[in-house]
């Protein structure tokens, strides 16, 4: 008997040193994909949020960029982003012969500023607690708070820029004032005549951009409903073509919506509908390229950052001619002008039209992408299946970026000239980036 217990007492104490090792060791933490799970949980929040397109784009430029700032040290080769961008102070460095895991740290930096940035922490907390608990089991005690704290420390020097840019006094200016009298200037517009969106973003500081005037469109075609007017035949255009629309073309107005908060309604009853933003979308195709181009960690974290930081400048520059020009939407010179139950398929946001911000950032984007991947790169955007049940296939990224801008026509909110302006400028934009990354 004595020997049974004996044997029992061996086997048990042997069980829970074995259980333990176990949990030590932990699930391995895939990091081919961590980035691209870190984006999809602040995709997440930032659609349950509600953030416009504007301060979602800060908000991912911010968070991308720290997860490369601390996960480059991974690679000897790879050059700090900060260091050439305006606003900045110098970046942490890694202590010497000290062990790191900079993708545990990368993504601790990615979560922090993610935390401070949004309103509801509470999924990011549970989320980051989930991950850091498989890093924590996987390795060295000592190594796991060491890279803990780098990425801490790498995400303070990021927020702190964060707190520099204007975006706190943004959040305290008075209402906008809309001039209802001037002919041909923006107006509130139906359903629910919103308040104009961000009509201050001008003031934050950009990345890389001079001023915000940098690569300022050229004035739009002057407000005339005289026949004949270059003006009125873009109106024109864009009446007769959403009044003829095949449901291809309806399909393309919709999946490329990426409007943060539609309103319905129906009777007395009014809903909304959450979706994702345009920088988020081009996140999610960002996530989809690189993932097909198989590339490494730190290549990833490059694509992410650098095209975040793109948008987030094509969103202030864009932002500034749209409120400097303060042209009006085709929704109310229609149905004030020509045909007074005109409606668009799309809901009509709330800023004005010249030039289209989405035309914009998905010529940055796809513009670096193409850069990254080569000319001729088909993939099949999925980005849209959890929010539209919808995806589509291209045949390169600048494919793609032409359907977003034809898209917001089939629409109705924007006119051509709109539309082709922004994706110039948003190429412009783009070239100032490669030329620097």
């Amino acid at each position: 008997m004595k020997k049974i217990l004996i044997a029992l007492f061996i086997s048990t104490i042997l069980s829970f040193f074995s259980c333990n090792l176990q949990n030590k060791q932990g699930s391995p933490v895939i990091t081919a994909t961590l980035q691209h799970e870190c984006v999809h949980r602040l995709t997440n929040v930032i659609v349950y949020d509600i953030f416009n397109p504007p301060v979602a784009g800060r908000i991912y430029a911010y968070c991308n960029l720290a997860y490369y700032e601390a996960l480059r040290f991974k690679d000897s080769s790879s050059l700090s982003i900060t260091k050439k961008l305006k606003g900045f102070g110098n970046m942490p460095s890694p202590e010497k012969n000290t062990a790191y895991n900079f993708s545990l740290a990368a993504a601790k930096a990615f979560y922090t500023v993610a935390k401070s940035l949004t309103f509801s922490k509470d999924s990011l907390i549970k989320s980051e607690q989930v991950l850091l608990l498989n890093f924590k089991n996987s390795m060295d005690e000592k190594e796991y708070n060491n890279s803990s704290a780098f990425g801490d420390s790498i995400a303070a020097t990021i927020l702190k820029r964060s707190t520099l840019d204007n975006y706190k006094k943004t959040r305290g200016m008075p209402k906008y004032n809309v001039f209802n009298n001037q002919i041909g200037k923006w107006q509130q517009t139906p359903p629910d005549y919103l308040d104009a969106v961000e009509p201050n973003w001008i003031l934050i500081q950009p990345m890389l951009l001079d001023s915000v005037a940098q690569f300022a469109p050229p004035p739009p075609p002057v407000y005339s409903l005289n026949n004949g007017s270059e003006y009125y035949k873009q109106v024109l255009e864009l009446l007769t073509l959403t009044k003829n629309l095949t449901p291809l073309q309806n399909t393309i107005a919709m999946y490329w919506d990426d409007n943060a908060f539609v309103t319905r309604h129906q009777g007395h009853m009014t809903y909304a509908n959450k979706k994702t933003t345009p920088p988020g979308h081009w996140m999610g195709i960002v996530s989809i390229v690189t993932q097909q181009n198989k590339m490494n960690e730190v290549a990833v974290a490059r694509a992410f950052a650098v095209t975040a930081c793109a948008m987030f400048d094509g969103f202030i520059t864009c932002w500034h001619e749209k409120y400097k020009s303060r042209t009006i939407r085709p929704i109310t010179v229609i149905q004030e002008n020509i045909q007074s139950d005109w409606e668009p398929i799309l809901q009509t946001p709330p800023f004005p039209e010249y030039i289209s911000g989405h035309s914009v950032i998905s010529s940055a984007a796809s513009t670096i992408l193409t850069k990254i991947v080569g000319n001729n790169f088909s993939f099949t955007d999925t980005t849209e299946l959890e929010y539209l049940g919808l995806q589509r296939s291209f045949k390169s990224l600048d494919e793609a970026a032409t359907e977003v801008g034809i898209s917001r026509m089939y629409g109705g909110i924007h006119f051509r000239a709109a539309i082709e302006q922004g994706k110039i400028q948003g190429k412009k934009i783009a070239d100032l980036y490669l030329q620097h990354f």
